[in-house]
């Protein structure tokens, strides 16, 4: 759960200490945590006066287990912990070790037999917080706050919602034949098509996205909405300019269309746009006066009485 809250180990190892010294506080008075300025007197948190005598809870941050490997840092966590006593005038009476996992079998037979060879050199108490105390400790009444703290409210972070997909509709036969008098259909004639079901779609499914985005009147979608009309007015523009001056208008559309393929991926996604909706964006632009197919397409467009 730390790491999880987190993100990485360091970070659970600042965490795991935090809510130590606040379960420890939740039965025990006057808790507090040392900061490291450099050092932390090889105290994590204690209770007591610096002063005079203190218990000292350690948090040594071993997961999935704890192993001999480990015994190495918990020898020198108490005897730092003592030398900073001795320096600093204060008496360690019991000193905790406080570990999220559990010890493999080695580890714990090592584990007691130092506990004792350290109580009897020292004259202090050594007590062992692991996972099975700690969890005893976390579910009792005194940790009920820290455990609802740390543990309980916590949740993974959701994976982001999946958008929703925008459907792409089919053309009613009376809505397709009334179609039949738009301009982006004759600009389409002019320049030779014959085919004009695919067109009349996306078109009709892409004025079925610029109405619903004037209808709803968010502003972060009609920003989107003239963004993508700008970036495929842009396509279309270099395209024609282009086959203009090859003398290759008759390849205009077909440019136009794969160039538009290649920019759907950049358009807002806030418009959930498939690539039908983008190529018949680009026929709106055609119906609204702002594009064509052909050299003279300004003059069909002004000649042109809508339907």
């Amino acid at each position: 759960m730390h790491e999880l809250r987190t993100g990485s180990a360091d970070g659970a190892r600042a965490d795991f200490e935090k809510m130590l010294a606040q379960l420890a506080s939740a039965t025990n008075p006057n808790v507090r945590m040392i900061a490291a300025n450099p050092g932390d007197w090889g105290i994590d948190a204690f209770s007591g006066d610096l002063g005079g005598a203190i218990t000292v809870w350690q948090s040594k941050y071993f997961m999935p287990k704890t192993t001999t490997s480990q015994s190495q840092q918990i020898r020198e966590s108490l005897a730092n912990a003592l030398k900073a006593a001795a320096a600093n005038g204060h008496t360690i009476t019991l000193w905790i070790l406080c570990i999220p996992s559990s010890m493999d079998g080695p580890a714990a037979q090592w584990w007691d037999g130092w506990k004792k060879r350290q109580e009897k050199a020292h004259g202090l108490v050594i007590e062992l917080w692991d996972e099975t105390k700690l969890v005893k400790k976390l579910l009792s009444p005194e940790g009920d706050q820290v455990r609802r703290r740390y543990y309980e409210p916590f949740t993974a972070p959701a994976a982001p919602a999946q958008e929703e997909i925008r459907l792409v509709l089919d053309v009613e036969e009376d809505k397709a034949t009334a179609l039949d008098s738009a301009l982006f259909v004759r600009q389409m004639t002019e320049a030779g098509h014959v085919e004009l079901d695919s067109a009349k779609r996306q078109f009709f499914n892409a004025d079925l996205v610029a109405r619903e985005v004037a209808h709803k009147g968010v502003p972060a979608e009609v920003a989107a909405l003239r963004s993508a009309d700008a970036t495929l007015h842009g396509v279309w523009e270099m395209q024609f300019n282009e086959c203009s001056a090859e003398g290759a208008l008759a390849a205009l559309h077909g440019r136009v269309w794969r160039e538009v393929r290649g920019e759907h991926d950049k358009l807002p996604k806030v418009l959930r746009l498939e690539v039908t909706h983008s190529w018949g964006l680009v026929h709106r632009l055609v119906d609204n006066r702002r594009a064509g197919w052909v050299t003279h397409w300004r003059k069909i467009a002004s000649g042109h009485a809508d339907g």
